[in-house]
């Protein structure tokens, strides 16, 4: 069983030719809300499109965003532990989507700035305890230090990127960080191969969008190559492949396998709009994959030169 835990918002999107510039107004398009928060689309994303069985800790308000964020949830077959926040909202975010399907986002934590240590359920049964930095990084911390007392794996994405305690890094199993967050964690950011030697964890992933991924386990060097596909929508790309790979490393998988289910999910989930609404199923994954190969030549040169280049100023 996995366990996660952290945010749930309701995205406001609104679709634009383009994300806008500092002091840049943009006529927009269509406009529609959709569940999402970081934790909520992993938990999801475990449930849906890892096909494992999933428990999330959220906090939520007392309001008409709280009830749409659960029924999401509940329908994808997620098990809830709710702490209530009786005075602020639930947390929402604001998320421009460009043509090109790039995204700018904003949130408004409400809510999920109280999930406090205290509010962590019991561990028994649980694998994989799944977290990202939406919530307050003490409580990440106390709960990361929790699992690894309990024998449980820790698996933290860091996103969105801030400084993390060494005590939080020493409790981690498996990091889960994009281009641009891994650059932020290290102290002397030249390439990411120099980024991943200051990072004492025994396993980090580092997505790289429409490139694939990679990993370091253990002092190996994994690469995984991602399919192509045309994109609408990348909100929740990053999250799906969080909950996917987790799922799959919970299943007995090798991280290579976890890998390439967790980068055929992301790219799916680009396909579609919205955060949850956009996550794909289990079989889907599996039937795109027995469909297409799952490394790319071509790109398996292009992920290995973007490891030992010096720093991309844009990620």
């Amino acid at each position: 069983m996995i366990l996660v835990a952290g945010s749930a918002n309701l995205d406001f999107v609104v679709r634009a030719p383009n994300i806008p510039a500092p002091g840049e107004t943009v006529l927009g398009g269509d406009f529609k809300t959709y569940p999402g928060g970081k934790g909520a689309n992993q938990a999801v994303a475990c449930a849906r499109a890892g096909a494992a069985n999933t428990q999330f800790l959220l906090a939520l308000g007392d309001d008409p965003y709280a009830a749409t964020l659960e029924r999401s949830l509940q329908g994808a077959g997620v098990r809830m532990h709710v702490v209530r926040d009786p005075v602020q909202p639930t947390g929402t975010a604001f998320i421009c989507v460009s043509d090109d399907a790039e995204n700018a986002i904003t949130v408004a934590p409400g809510a999920n700035l109280g999930l406090r240590p205290q509010h962590l359920p019991s561990l028994a049964g649980v694998s994989h305890l799944l977290m990202q930095l939406e919530t307050p990084t003490e409580t990440v911390a106390a709960y990361a230090q929790a699992a690894r007392a309990q024998g449980v794996r820790v698996v933290l994405n860091a996103a969105p990127a801030r400084p993390l305690p060494p005590a939080l890094l020493a409790c981690t199993d498996v990091l889960v960080v994009n281009e641009g967050e891994l650059f932020a964690l290290a102290s002397n950011p030249q390439s990411m191969g120099a980024c991943l030697d200051e990072l004492n964890v025994p396993v980090v992933v580092v997505t790289l969008g429409s490139l694939g991924c990679c990993a370091r386990a253990h002092g190996q060097m994994l690469f995984q190559t991602a399919p192509d596909i045309d994109a609408v929508d990348t909100t929740a790309a990053g999250d799906t492949f969080c909950g996917v790979l987790v799922a799959a490393l919970s299943q007995q998988h090798d991280l290579a396998m976890a890998m390439n289910m967790a980068t055929v999910a992301g790219a799916l989930a680009c396909t579609q709009p919205g955060a949850q609404d956009s996550i794909p199923t289990h079989a889907q994954i599996n039937a795109f994959m027995q469909q297409h190969p799952s490394v790319n030549p071509a790109k398996a040169q292009a992920l290995q030169d973007r490891f030992l280049t010096p720093r991309h100023t844009k990620p």
